[in-house]
């Protein structure tokens, strides 16, 4: 096992880090224009919403299955070729959307389409990680997790300007999968290489890296849930539908605005302390959300807050990966940290669905709390044991 050895490494290419961010933005907007899309096309098409969320649900096994794959793979082809292969594949994927009217000819359609998403993922995040300079890498991590924010939210907004019907919306996703591929083209030279096969199971880093592993499960829980149930939080608190919905808009700006400041941070002070801020913020925030009701600027000021620290999950989980491994076992934590960001995404939405059923309205808050709450005592846990060795 490979640790402690990336926070001695040369400084990567900033060009070659600026490249793959590029990339991923690319692959998280047209991604955040799809999923919607998807759905009303279906919808559209006389398809039942049981029927649709069955199909969705495709595309999470393929995100939670496909990781397992990708540091052999990594290994056999190479960084960039695999990079370039998987957003090719999703190019080449998007419009058959479009085209296949068979409904069930979706199913293997959406798990191929998710696990070339899966593999972009895994593969540019290990890229960014490998590349970024020593005592730079949380703040690589925080422009990568800026700007990716910054293009899922333009995803939905594109879908708003151009609508569902016809092949356009198919058109410009597809475009901006082509767009993402020439970032990585240019910059393949410059790709981490040299990779042999892993000596460590992807499985294995739940338990040596479990600190950044299950951060990201935490916030792929709350943010899939969170954010998918939010507006219906705010409907049960009694505010009108468009104040419900921009809710969802002060969690997201507070994650724009934060990850930046947030990776500048994980550079200086202990990852693992770091974490269990975070966390304990998130568990704070929740509670304090049926307090922050009767002020709608409270409340607005306190997701704002709440959804930029608790996005630090992601930045300092990624970075944390980044200081403790090194190239293959890098490869393998980066698809573990891929594989339980899915798993927190199917988990997420029905525990916290489940909660606002059963006890409305504040369920919502309980079980977001419940997560954070989860997962500080885990990295408490780590932190504590780590003082001892």
């Amino acid at each position: 096992m490979e640790t402690g050895a990336a926070d001695t490494a040369e400084p990567g290419s900033w060009r070659a880090i600026a490249a793959a961010i590029a990339s991923m933005t690319a692959v998280g907007l047209s991604i955040s224009l799809g999923m919607p899309l998807l759905s009303l096309v279906l919808e559209d098409r006389g398809i039942s919403p049981a029927m649709i969320g069955i199909n969705s649900a495709v595309g999470g096994i393929a995100s939670l299955l496909v990781p397992l794959a990708v540091p052999r793979l990594v290994s056999v082809t190479g960084t960039a070729r695999l990079a370039l292969a998987a957003l090719a594949a999703m190019a080449a994927l998007f419009p058959l959307f479009y085209l296949v009217a068979d409904f069930w000819l979706w199913f293997p359609l959406r798990f191929a389409f998710y696990a070339a998403a899966t593999v972009a993922f895994a593969v540019g995040e290990f890229w960014i990680n490998a590349l970024a300079p020593h005592g730079r890498r949380g703040l690589a991590i925080g422009i990568y997790a800026t700007v990716l924010s910054l293009g899922l939210a333009a995803g939905p907004a594109i879908l708003g300007l151009v609508g569902s019907e016809g092949v356009a919306p198919f058109l410009i996703g597809t475009a901006i999968f082509c767009v993402g591929l020439i970032p990585m083209a240019l910059a393949r030279g410059q790709a981490p290489g040299g990779l042999t096969r892993p000596k460590t199971n992807v499985l294995t880093f739940l338990r040596i890296a479990p600190a950044a592993i299950f951060a990201v499960m935490a916030f792929g829980a709350v943010e899939s849930g969170g954010l998918a149930l939010l507006p219906l939080y705010g409907l049960e608190l009694g505010y009108p539908e468009r104040t419900a919905a921009l809710l969802v808009s002060a969690v997201a700006l507070g994650n724009v605005v934060t990850q930046i400041p947030i990776g500048l941070l994980a550079d200086r002070v202990e990852r693992r302390r770091l974490l269990l801020i975070c966390a304990l913020v998130g568990v704070a925030g929740a509670l304090a959300m049926p307090l922050a009701v009767d002020n709608l600027a409270v409340m607005f000021a306190l997701l704002f807050v709440w959804g930029g620290v608790t996005g630090g999950l992601y930045t300092v989980g990624l970075t944390h990966l980044g200081a403790r491994f090194t190239g293959s076992d890098l490869a393998a934590a980066n698809s573990a940290f891929v594989m339980m960001y899915a798993a927190g995404m199917l988990v997420g939405p029905a525990l916290i669905g489940l909660s606002l059923d059963l006890w409305p309205p504040q369920g919502f808050a309980f079980a977001v709390a419940f997560f954070f709450a989860a997962y500080a005592m885990l990295a408490g846990v780590r932190l504590v044991q780590a003082r001892g060795t």
